[in-house]
């Protein structure tokens, strides 16, 4: 291996620590996923910059469509909480299930008191408009610097021009935009095969919210969707959504929605084995830990990022030859 690979590894290394360590995800998740999107766009449009205004076209359309659902999310999910939790309550007394509360009301009640301690103790509110503040910042960073890459993505714009044809500035240079054309090729696989599965089950979920007359329909979808880009966790939290919003209308649907759920993931599970796990075929030990890791570096983003960096160091660590270490003689 060269000194420019070896300066390379370090260096990529050290990023990605930096990455998580002052949890910048949010900007490295969405300038990747920037990217995926304009070199899928770029496959269409052919000329760059009617690729980067239909990208950005597409970029307000679905900031105002998350916009809209985040609204509806906020207003729906709290009056699906008031309705299903008493239902889930009277249903577990009726088969004799013993709950860690009495009823709603005292559920509600220790969940007011706790969000007004952490109000009193932390200012959350503050707190809350600050870090959005923060993470809006740097997804437009991600978005800029995606938008860039896409335009040049040349390290070294004056590789012609240097005395020194192959100095270690622009050797180093090369070397270190391997790794990061790696760790892209590494993301398009996971988070490519992760949007196809969410996509397939978000259809099916969807065909059954309408055929049953489930409400919040909108919130439905969109949850199963945005959650079905987290790996393995991101079921439990649709689920969970999905039940309690069945609930509200009978333990019945509940049932059946919880059943109807329990058919798709056994598919999702022939899914992830035909399209992700014939392309990564990591152990789910090993992602779990990663999600575990991922989440407390850099919260959601870390969880979705995970799959991808165990991907990368698995690429990168196929691609070095070990030299066959001699057999020891036995004595």
């Amino acid at each position: 291996m060269s000194r420019a690979a070896r300066i390379s590894y370090w260096a990529f290394a050290a990023i990605l620590i930096l990455v998580g360590l002052l949890r910048l995800g949010t900007p490295l998740l969405t300038a990747l996923l920037s990217v995926f999107a304009l070199q899928k766009l770029h496959r269409l449009c052919r000329i760059k910059w009617v690729t980067v205004m239909v990208f950005s076209g597409l970029v307000l359309g679905s900031t105002y469509a998350l916009g809209h659902f985040a609204r509806n999310a906020v207003v729906a999910l709290p009056a699906v909480a008031e309705k299903a939790i008493p239902s889930i309550i009277d249903y577990a007394e009726s088969k004799g299930v013993s709950l860690p509360f009495e009823n709603w009301k005292s559920l509600k009640e220790e969940a007011v008191k706790l969000v007004q301690e952490s109000k009193e103790s932390l200012g959350a509110v503050t707190k809350a408009a600050a870090r959005a503040t923060r993470e809006t910042i740097l997804l437009l960073i991600g978005i800029v610097v995606a938008v860039s890459l896409f335009l040049n993505s040349q390290f070294d714009l004056d590789r012609d021009r240097h005395a020194i044809r192959n100095n270690l500035y622009s050797v180093t240079g090369e070397q270190l935009a391997a790794r990061f054309e790696l760790f892209y090729s590494s993301f398009g696989t996971v988070m490519g095969a992760q949007i196809i599965i969410s996509l397939i089950n978000t259809i099916l979920t969807s065909i059954f919210v309408i055929s049953v007359g489930l409400p919040h329909a909108a919130v439905i979808v969109g949850v199963t969707f945005l959650c079905g880009l987290l790996p393995v966790i991101g079921n439990l939290l649709s689920n969970t959504i999905i039940t309690a919003i069945a609930f509200t209308v009978s333990p019945k649907m509940a049932v059946l929605a919880l059943g109807f759920l329990i058919v798709i993931h056994k598919l999702e599970y022939f899914l992830n084995s035909k399209i992700i796990g014939d392309r990564i075929r990591n152990p789910v030990w090993l992602t779990l830990l990663g999600l575990i890791f991922g989440e407390m570096l850099m919260g959601i983003p870390g969880m979705i990022l995970a799959p991808v960096i165990l991907n990368y160091i698995k690429m990168e660590a196929l691609k070095i030859e070990m030299k066959a270490e001699p057999p020891v003689d036995s004595p």
